[in-house]
């Protein structure tokens, strides 16, 4: 096909997702620099060219029953993107993560002769191991970001590259942590918390009240502490509501977004169970990991269907629990401000735990970019 011609179609359906998407356009775009790309994506993968068919935020919800508030319109955009994608046919379809949406879209376009691939194989070693299933029938080649996933793979007869995780090259193996704070207007001297309640609305209305209430209690214990938060422009009001009801006026900073330069200007973060646990870990700050929803979800997914001891990317990675993760009915504002304080008292706790972080940065550093249009220029060779 010639060069003016090409087309690629990618999902992104979150923040964490745009970040990855971002970075493997980087390499797509190197290697074949007139392509175009369409779908869905957020703003990371908008700076780099591509054309988003429907606002990323209609897909990024979480936890079974927030999932089926919202099926209706999810389902109707997948049928929607799934017919226009038949209609003009990309040379690739590329499913970033968001699994629930984008297997199935894949199986979909598989079927009909278009050529898919998966980037972000799905944690079937952590939990729903049945995936593994859908994803073999879904993708044509998966793009791994953690070293152990494509052997794993192979295992079930999938095509699988380790492609490094891109967070690894975007973060910094020394954060500068002055500058961070200098750019963010924060005393160089203060004790610093970074609160990242989730990018989710539904993560925001679980998880904000519970962590500020738990700030409120850090601060009567250590009065000097300043807290910051970053915070996605379209949850702002629901956020600085949430604000308004806590004990905390005057002493958060709200950021449009900056989840990494909050990370590097912080001391601790308390911080939703998630992908910026993992970013978290690569900037080598401690962090309590929480998270809670809807009871239901938890009964019939993480008590049921969890294979591991950890849901933190950063405990999974390392194999046990080198920093605390509180859960659901465990997740008290009181639990959770006690073990926050708990690492701005132990430096030499913190000091170990930043040289675990720094091998696994550098386990995880790879040139994702070109190993990512290694892998996609092969799919398209076959």
């Amino acid at each position: 096909m010639p060069e003016t011609q090409r087309q690629f179609s990618l999902v992104a359906g979150e923040a964490s997702g745009d970040l990855l998407a971002g970075l493997m356009l980087d390499g797509l775009q190197a290697r074949w620099p007139a392509m175009k790309a369409v779908g869905i994506g957020g703003p990371q993968m908008l700076s780099r060219g591509f054309e988003s068919w429907w606002p990323q935020e209609k897909l990024a919800v979480s936890g079974y029953v927030e999932v089926l508030r919202h099926y209706a319109e999810i389902a109707g955009i997948r049928r929607q993107l799934r017919a226009r994608l038949l209609r003009e046919r990309p040379e690739i379809f590329i499913g970033v993560d968001a699994p629930d949406f984008n297997l199935d879209l894949e199986a979909g376009l598989r079927e009909r002769g278009i050529k898919t691939a998966h980037f972000v194989c799905p944690s079937i070693w952590a939990w729903r191991p049945e995936r593994v299933v859908k994803l073999r029938a879904a993708a044509d080649h998966v793009l791994c970001i953690f070293p152990f996933e494509p052997a794993l793979l192979e295992q079930h007869g999938i095509a699988a590259t380790y492609v490094g995780h891109p967070l690894a090259k975007v973060i910094p193996m020394t954060p500068d942590r002055a500058a961070a704070r200098k750019a963010l207007g924060l005393d160089p001297d203060a004790e610093v918390v970074a609160i990242l309640p989730g990018s989710r609305r539904s993560e925001v209305r679980q998880l904000a009240p519970m962590f500020f209430a738990a700030a409120a209690l850090m601060l009567k214990a250590r009065p000097g502490l300043h807290f910051i938060c970053p915070v996605l422009p379209n949850l702002r009001p629901e956020m600085e509501q949430v604000l308004g009801a806590s004990e905390l006026a005057g002493r958060v900073t709200l950021l449009d977004r900056q989840s990494h330069a909050a990370l590097a200007a912080c001391d601790v973060t308390l911080i939703a169970s998630g992908t910026a646990t993992l970013e978290a870990a690569l900037f080598k700050r401690p962090m309590v990991i929480s998270y809670r929803v809807n009871s239901l979800t938890w009964r019939l997914v993480m008590q049921r269907k969890q294979l591991q001891p950890w849901v933190g990317l950063p405990n999974i990675l390392s194999g046990e629990f080198v920093v605390p993760e509180i859960l659901q009915d465990a997740a008290t504002p009181e639990a959770l401000a006690e073990a926050t304080l708990a690492w701005l008292a132990s430096p030499d706790k913190v000091h170990a735990l930043q040289q675990r972080f720094c091998a696994m940065h550098a386990e995880l550093l790879r040139d994702t970019p070109t190993l990512c249009a290694d892998a996609i220029q092969k799919v398209l060779a076959r």
